[in-house]
């Protein structure tokens, strides 16, 4: 291959992300099929999968990024259209050597981009940015003997995690695609499962016409809410763009968050695996690190980011673990990567197990007083000095510090998160305390020490 730059911004640290047409085009997917080839050949790879999501531009993306790959003289099964966690379930399945997803994730429609599994891992940070070191020296060798096939497997994808639904009631449950690449998989789910099921935004449609297939962000589940309360259903059900990320609401159209899903799900998982590991990142609450100590479980804090928990769960042996992104990895019955059409599966049958509603439940929970995820837009090049200037201000003030990611903060009033995005020019925050008093003041102190470093709190976009 000729030599080709990247542009700067794309080569993210968990996946490649890109604006179609301004900052990612179809040369750079054959790019990345050349390079991640040439790394899967010289890994002694034979074979990769391929998939791609319901975006206008994914088509021909996917088309390019295959092109890239069978010059490298390596098989291609292309998976098809639909979620990213069946592209990881068929590279897992299908003995492949790599694979590669074409997804914008929950990112606007003109965005695209690329996640990837590599000899059955998690291909990130380090090994993306091989991915331009390889293009910008042309260092990628053509051969012979290269194709690519169709596999398409929705069918047993849809059977396996089928496989693993235990409830014992009938539920009346919601689902809310959001136009997203698990449309199809969640109406075959929705036509076999037991009970009543109602389904919005199930046709895939990458212009995202119903609302943005974000489910942490609370305008894109009023459509569901008000669904589920029209319909008197127990649960409602959201996922993102590429069904790796799941929303839930209780029947009285409350948010659970990504923590508040974990508590009940880790009380399930540990009655089958007393004393496990249950991995959880830092941005989630104090309650749910206590709660699975309650149950006898030992709970580990991790850094943020869907690849690092992948692979900590794999390297710990964790039976299950969870981001407040709504990221769930199962490793109990399951192949330890983050799928919410699985987790949907096992959320429901814990709910249809169990005598109490989720409205019950929902009660049971602690009740804090915290902020929603804070996004404070920071240069590229200051927000890592910035988190590290404050780690040092809070040392020296003898201030009760985690720096697993970025700084956690423990006060008697609860505690408050700084960390660097690792995908966007952002400061990413939270704070959280038993009383709203407590919360003023931990928001103040979040406050105050970033004015120490000249950053003043400015929202900014999620992408």
């Amino acid at each position: 291959m000729s030599v080709h730059a990247f542009h700067s911004s794309i080569l993210r640290e968990y996946d490649i992300r890109g604006i179609v047409g301004d900052t990612l085009f179809a040369a750079d997917a054959e790019a990345i099929g050349q390079t991640f080839g040439i790394l899967v050949v010289r890994n002694g790879g034979k074979m990769v999968c391929v998939g791609y999501d319901g975006r206008l531009s994914s088509p021909d993306m996917e088309e390019a990024l295959v092109k890239g790959l069978v010059s490298t003289g390596l098989e291609v099964r292309r998976v098809g259209r639909g979620p990213t966690p069946m592209l990881y379930y068929a590279a897992q399945t299908l003995g492949a050597d790599g694979g590669v997803m074409v997804t914008g994730s929950h990112n606007p429609p003109d965005h695209n981009g690329f996640k990837m599994v590599f000899a059955g891992k998690p291909f990130f940070a380090d090994q993306i940015k091989e991915l331009g070191r390889l293009a910008a020296a042309g260092d990628v060798v053509t051969a012979a003997g290269g194709r690519a096939t169709p596999a398409p497997l929705q069918d047993d994808y849809v059977a396996r995690l089928l496989a693993d639904y235990d409830g014992t009631r009938p539920l009346t449950v919601v689902w809310d695609a959001g136009n997203g690449a698990a449309g199809e998989v969640m109406l075959e789910l929705a036509q076999v499962l037991p009970g009543t099921h109602i389904c919005l935004n199930s046709e895939i449609d990458g212009t995202f016409p119903a609302h943005h297939p974000d489910p942490t962000e609370p305008e894109n589940l009023e459509q569901l809410i008000e669904a589920v309360i029209r319909h008197g259903a127990d649960i409602g059900i959201a996922f993102d763009g590429d069904g790796d990320r799941i929303g839930v609401v209780d029947a009285k159209g409350r948010i659970l968050w990504g923590d508040q899903m974990m508590m009940l799900l880790a009380e399930d998982v540990l009655r089958t695996h007393p004393g496990a590991q249950i991995l959880a990142d830092v941005k989630a609450s104090q309650s749910l690190f206590d709660r699975i100590a309650e149950l006898g479980g030992r709970p580990v804090m991790c850094r943020t980011g869907h690849s690092l928990i992948k692979t900590r769960l794999a390297e710990t042996g964790a039976p299950l673990a969870g981001e407040m992104s709504g990221h769930i990895f199962f490793a109990d019955r399951y192949y330890g990567f983050d799928d919410a059409l699985y987790a949907a599966i096992r959320f429901l049958g814990l709910l249809a197990r169990q005598d109490a509603s989720l409205s019950e439940r929902y009660d049971s929970l602690p009740k804090l007083h915290n902020t929603p995820e804070l996004r404070i837009a920071c240069p590229d090049e200051r927000k890592f000095a910035v988190v590290a200037d404050i780690k040092t201000r809070l040392a020296q003030a003898g201030a009760t510090v985690s720096d697993i990611d970025g700084v956690r903060v423990s006060t008697p009033d609860g505690w408050w998160l700084l960390r660097a995005s690792n995908t966007q020019a952002v400061l990413v925050a939270r704070c959280e305390s038993g009383t709203e008093e407590g919360l003023a003041r931990l928001r103040g102190m979040l406050d105050a020490a970033l004015e120490q470093t000249g950053v003043r709190e400015r929202r900014a976009a999620v992408l």
